[in-house]
């Protein structure tokens, strides 16, 4: 256990403060997002091609919104402020999805509130990498045992969330996440630092305008956007596919999500070790190897232990892709650490949209199963653009 000895080192208040409001928010967020398609179809009477829609709605708004505060925050510089903000805002959606079951109201309040809301995590990785470049910290290591706090959030909180759900309520659900919020609001405004904005070097200056316009950069986030396409496809249709095509328990749907979540933290933490000595770029070739396989099983087997079997090829594909592959990015475009980060982050959402589209319209009219036959089909797509984007 070298990176825990190693963390325990360098462990002070900022850093603790960092991983524990990256914990309470991911838990706030995995009690919410699990369970979205059941509560849309169960409680708001969607049907499969409104649900997608919903998803579709969100991720185009919050693309949008991300992007103006990703430029704001990166000149401005202060972004504890736009952080805090964004928490006010995720208190305000889960509460709004507790007391409302009315599609339109959730489709345009909740949708403006969510898409605030959710620029709250990228911008929380982006003051972390410039806390760490500022402290002198390793920051690949620091990144990595982060984003193991978000894996860790979603170990719990999907069971969680459908336990809460299904036994108490979606009302009593959504509101626990507001409370969550709500706590880690009080942390970042007592504990977070705010990190001066720091120009890059001159000779960093030509990469400032780099972004879109490198082909690299443009490679990864369509094979970026690929791959969270598929893992949303998953998530928002995996729990109807559980209870609906197969037969099994409604529970199993978290049970699933939480064990890959687990199986996530090894996965990041192995990750951010081993980087400098195998590279990014190989990294996620494993990766996106791994979520074919996965996507592929789901294909061919469908008891409940070879479901829970085939999470660890999910976790190796998830837990790579959401740590590694946002350093890529950062390091594809020196200097602007909130764009890159959004963009990152943007290419989880593009994702959703077509995650939302595709999955919505091969669920009403094909079925199911004909939604796992498009995610292999997509992974497939990704790892051959992932091969095509350089090393850094």
């Amino acid at each position: 256990m070298l990176w825990l000895m190693t963390m325990g080192r360098r462990l002070n208040g900022v850093y603790a403060a960092f991983m524990l409001v990256a914990f309470m928010m991911g838990v706030a967020g995995a009690l919410q997002a699990p369970t979205l398609s059941l509560f849309l179809s169960r409680e708001v009477g969607a049907q499969p091609f409104w649900v997608g829609l919903f998803y579709t709605v969100n991720a185009v708004a919050g693309i949008a919104v991300s992007l103006w505060l990703a430029k704001r925050s990166d000149r401005r510089g202060d972004r504890r402020t736009l952080i805090l903000f964004c928490c006010l805002m995720a208190v305000g959606n889960a509460l709004l999805f507790a007391f409302n079951r009315h599609y339109l109201t959730l489709l345009t309040c909740g949708v403006l509130l969510a898409s605030l809301a959710n620029t709250a995590m990228p911008q929380l990785f982006a003051l972390a990498r410039e806390y760490a470049d500022s402290s002198a910290r390793e920051v690949v290591m620091f990144s990595s045992v982060m984003r193991a706090q978000l894996s860790l959030a979603w170990v719990i909180g999907p069971p969680l969330a459908f336990m809460l759900a299904l036994n108490y309520g979606f009302t009593a659900m959504f509101s626990i996440a507001a409370a969550i919020f709500a706590i880690s609001l009080a942390l970042i405004a007592f504990a977070l630092p705010s990190v001066a904005r720091v120009e890059p070097p001159a000779e960093r200056v030509v990469a400032q305008g780099s972004g879109w316009g490198d082909k690299n950069v443009r490679m990864l986030f369509i094979a970026s956007t690929l791959m969270w396409t598929c893992n949303t496809m998953y998530i928002i249709d995996m729990p109807l596919w559980i209870s609906s095509a197969l037969g099994l328990p409604d529970k199993l749907a978290g049970i699933l999500m939480g064990t890959a979540a687990g199986l996530e933290i090894p996965a990041m933490i192995l990750a951010g070790y081993y980087v400098k000595r195998f590279g990014k770029r190989r990294m996620m070739i494993v990766a996106v190897a791994a979520g074919v396989l996965f996507y592929i099983g789901l294909i061919l087997f469908h008891s409940r232990e070879a479901l829970l079997a085939l999470q660890l090829f999910n976790a190796v594909f998830i837990g790579i892709v959401a740590g590694i592959g946002m350093l890529w990015f950062q390091d594809l475009m020196p200097g602007r650490a909130g764009a890159a980060t959004t963009l990152f982050t943007n290419s989880i959402s593009t994702g959703v949209i077509l995650a939302g589209v595709i999955q919505g319209a091969l669920a009403q009219s094909v079925g199911h199963f004909a939604v796992y036959w498009m995610m292999a089909a997509i992974a497939l797509v990704a790892l051959v653009m992932t091969l095509r984007v350089k090393d850094v």
